[in-house]
């Protein structure tokens, strides 16, 4: 009996030894984070703040780069494949759960083929509308909708992305009709809703901040539930007049599907002491980003209830990429 006890207690003293060993020698070679955006974006400037910081902590290099194309499927797919020890993590989007429910064929499963390490943050997103448009708030937008069938058209950032859906709930939820164009990032979009080519479009605060400073597009309200820190004299979508309106998009570190847990919790552990930094604070604020940061099994609850949303969104929408 003394003998087993004692065997009990190595092989226990051992499993410690080894966890503790496979988080403390982690990294042991440059980590990168694959960006499923191109560089200058909002995104990538965070991802690239965070690399510096994660660096200096973690001791290796940390090094972003990016895979964009696809509604980022193409950067998801790529990390999904890579080899599961903690060295190839994935900035994800929204986008890494809606994909699946868009896409007639994604080569990932966004539960089982990642490794959850934090919801980073929250992305601050606005509904805005030309100058010409004559509404000053959701209700009034709805109504000129209604009665103008055939002239309502909004921009996203790209088929799949947040923008698209948040579009195609508007849509469904106002029971009003809009044409989606589709553009390869922020800026061309916006550029032709200051012309007048669009009249509407959903976008990231940061990217659009300028252009609602100077006038050029009226700022309506934010999408999320609960008015937004940086923003607290703009309404939300709900409030304004679409009520039960909530899409709050979202940027999140995952790691592939079977990284070690010592290795996850040391990341989820050297990126909560970053966060908490005050330049990387004042950093997402500039970047229109709110920092949630939260564990790894609840974002992994996060994410199944994000796709949920989503997935529904895009059946009652009959929105579909090709």
């Amino acid at each position: 009996m003394f003998k087993k006890m004692l065997a009990t207690i190595a092989v226990a003293a051992a499993t410690v030894c080894g966890v503790a060993h496979a988080q403390g020698s982690y990294p042991t070679k440059p980590v990168t984070i694959v960006v499923p955006f191109s560089p200058g974006g909002a995104t990538d400037i965070m991802a690239r703040a965070l690399s510096e910081r994660l660096s200096t902590k973690l001791g290796q290099p940390v090094i972003v780069e990016n895979k964009p194309g696809a509604g980022t499927v193409i950067a998801s797919d790529y990390v999904a494949r890579a080899t599961p020890d903690g060295h190839t993590l994935l900035l994800a989007a929204s986008s890494l759960g809606i994909a699946p429910s868009l896409y007639k064929k994604v080569n990932y499963d966004p539960v089982k083929d990642f490794a959850p390490i934090s919801l980073v943050a929250s992305v601050v997103h606005v509904l805005q509308v030309h100058p010409s448009v004559p509404a000053n708030n959701v209700a009034e937008l709805v109504t000129w909708l209604k009665a103008n069938p055939t002239k309502g058209s909004y921009g996203s950032v790209g088929a799949g992305t947040s923008t698209h859906l948040e579009s195609e709930l508007f849509k469904t939820m106002a029971q009003a009709d809009m044409e989606h164009v589709p553009y390869k990032g922020s800026a061309p979009a916006l550029l032709d809703l200051i012309s007048g080519n669009l009249n509407v479009m959903f976008d990231a605060y940061a990217s659009s901040k300028p252009f609602i400073n100077d006038k050029k597009v009226r700022l309506l309200a934010v999408t999320t539930a609960k008015r937004s820190k940086l923003l607290p004299d703009t309404p939300t979508v709900a409030e304004s007049g679409l009520p039960g309106y909530e899409a709050m998009p979202w940027l999140g570190l995952v790691a592939p599907a079977g990284t070690p847990a010592p290795v996850v919790t040391k990341l989820y552990n050297t990126l909560q002491e970053v966060l908490k930094e005050q330049p990387i604070q004042e950093k997402f604020d500039s970047l229109g980003l709110e920092i949630i940061g939260n564990k790894p099994d609840e974002f992994a609850a996060f994410i199944k209830k994000d796709i949920t949303k989503w997935s529904k969104v895009v059946k009652d929408s009959g929105a579909k990429v090709d």
